[in-house]
C-alpha cells in the first residue's frame, strides 16, 4: 500500500538544535515532544520536511574528542565536517524513531527517512575572510596556537573565558541531495534532512570537498523550502510570536508582516542579531524566492495551532 501524501501540500519545518538537548539521554526524551508536534502537522494532511540545528550536538562530539586528546588518549583530530555528519545521523536516528512511534500510534500510513545532507557554499564567500562562529571546547592560548599551527584552523580569544576555534558562516548556494529529499517527500515520506544547515562543501574538480564552516540552518531551510516550492516554511523558536520593542513596556506581538514591513523592522533594529534577526531574514529569503509561499515563526508547542491561524507570525509577499 502506498504512503499517504498531503495532496501536493508541503511544509518545511526548521527545528532549533537547542530544542533537542545537549546529551543523548536528554535528546531521547525531548524528541518525544518534538515528534508529536511534527506529526500534528502531518495530521493536518501536509507532506513534511524537517530540517534541524545541531550546535549543542556538534559541540558535544568535538568536546569528547578534545577531552580524549587532552588526557593523552589516542584520539584523532575530528574535523568539523565529520562531526556535523555524525550529528546528522545521531539526531536523525532519534527523530525518525520518535516520529515512527507517533505515526503508528495514530494509524497514519507514513514512514520517516533521514538524509545526510551536504550544502554547497561559495569558496569566495566573504564569510571565509573573517571566521566568527565559535565551536568546540575552550583551550589555553598555548594550546590554541599549537593547534592552529598544526591544523591551519583559526582560534580566537572568547570574552576572557579562553580560546576557541572559530569558523565561517557562509550562505547556502545549493543542497546536493535536494532531488533525493524531494523524491522521498513526493512519495509520502516524512523527510529529516539539512541537519545543522548541511555539511558545507565546495565544488572542486567535478566533485565536492568539505570545508570547516557552519551554515545557518534557517537559511538552508529557506533554500530548501523555496526549491521544493513548499506552501510554507515554519521556523520554530522559543516564542509564540515575533515581537517589536521586545522586553520593553511597549512590546507588541506581530500577527502578520509583509516583506516591506519586515525590512522596515530590520532597519529599525527591532530584531536581535543572534536571535530573531536571522530567522526573519531566512523567511525573507524564502518568500522573495517563492512569493506564492508563506513563512511562519512560532513555538514548537504551538506549531499546529499556528498553522490554523490561532497564533504565530506570518510573513508573506
Amino acid at each position: 500500500m502506498p504512503y499517504e501524501t498531503g495532496n501536493g501540500r508541503k511544509l518545511v519545518i526548521a527545528l532549533g538544535g537547542n530544542a533537542l538537548g545537549s546529551t543523548p539521554e536528554e535528546q531521547l526524551e525531548l524528541v518525544q515532544v518534538t515528534a508529536k508536534s511534527i506529526v500534528d502537522l502531518v495530521d493536518e494532511k501536509y507532506d513534511v520536511i524537517v530540517a534541524h540545528g545541531n550546535g549543542p550536538q556538534v559541540g558535544m562530539i568535538k568536546a569528547a574528542f578534545d577531552f580524549s586528546e587532552a588526557h593523552g588518549q589516542d584520539a584523532p583530530e575530528m574535523p568539523l565536517m565529520e562531526s556535523g555528519a555524525m550529528s546528522q545521523g545521531y539526531i536523525g536516528y532519534h527523530l525518525q524513531q520518535a516520529v515512527l512511534c507517533q505515526v503508528k500510534t495514530r494509524n497514519i500510513m507514513k514512514s520517516a527517512a533521514t538524509i545526510i545532507t551536504q550544502t554547497v557554499v561559495d569558496a569566495a564567500d566573504e564569510a571565509f575572510k573573517n571566521p566568527t562562529k565559535p565551536i568546540g571546547s575552550f583551550v589555553t592560548e598555548e594550546v590554541a596556537r599549537a593547534k592552529a599551527a598544526q591544523t591551519g584552523y583559526t582560534y580566537k580569544e572568547d570574552a576572557g573565558r579562553g580560546w576557541r576555534q572559530v569558523v565561517a558562516s557562509p550562505m547556502p548556494q545549493r543542497i546536493v541531495e535536494f532531488d533525493v529529499v524531494n523524491d522521498l517527500v513526493e512519495a509520502g515520506y516524512i523527510v529529516i534532512c539539512a541537519g545543522g544547515g548541511g555539511v558545507p562543501v565546495i565544488e572542486q574538480d567535478g566533485g565536492y570537498v568539505g570545508v570547516p564552516a557552519v551554515i545557518d540552518k534557517d537559511r538552508t531551510s529557506a533554500k530548501l523550502a523555496a526549491d521544493a516550492q513548499a506552501d510554507m516554511l515554519i521556523i520554530l523558536t522559543a516564542v509564540d510570536r515575533v515581537c517589536v520593542d521586545f522586553g520593553k513596556p511597549t512590546q507588541q506581538e506581530i500577527e502578520h508582516m509583509t516583506l516591506a514591513e519586515a525590512r522596515q523592522y530590520i532597519a529599525e533594529g527591532q530584531f536581535a542579531p543572534g536571535s530573531m534577526l536571522p530567522k526573519v531574514e531566512a523567511c525573507l529569503d524564502y518568500v522573495e524566492s517563492y512569493p506564492q509561499g508563506r513563512a511562519l515563526i512560532t513555538s514548537l508547542e504551538k506549531a499546529a495551532a499556528a498553522l490554523r491561524g490561532e497564533t504565530g507570525t506570518i510573513i508573506s509577499a
